[in-house]
């Protein structure tokens, strides 16, 4: 796949909701995700297909309820992808909220080899 089409692809998965599908499909065996800290739930980087898509069922085993997601069009330069990711949730504990984030991506060998997240 093309950085391009792994931007269309990445996007309309995170658009639904489908963040296991995403990585199940768009990404590589050894791929790393960067949080901008760590916190008692997750680690600042996360190494590995499995510690990430195990990552990404403990954070939505935190949240109650999803209302919505919005992802914007995704920037692409050279081999990098960008969009910005709005989820409107209720975790566990807490009142409604819309989280809103900055999502860059690597890609390498039509694989995303990095995720990076920006609050």
């Amino acid at each position: 796949m093309t950085t391009q089409q792994i931007a269309t692809q990445l996007a309309a998965l995170c658009a639904k909701g489908e963040f296991e599908k995403a990585q199940k499909e768009l990404y590589a065996d050894d791929v790393v995700s960067i949080e901008p800290f760590a916190t008692p739930a997750f680690e600042k980087e996360t190494k590995g297909l499995p510690a990430v898509n195990e990552k990404i069922r403990q954070f939505m085993g935190m949240v109650d309820e999803v209302y919505g997601v919005k992802v914007s069009e995704p920037l692409i330069a050279g081999s990098a992808i960008a969009f910005t990711l709005d989820m409107d949730v209720k975790m566990k504990g807490r009142d409604r909220e819309t989280m809103s984030e900055v999502c860059v991506y690597g890609v390498k060998d039509g694989k995303v080899i990095s995720e990076q997240f920006f609050f």
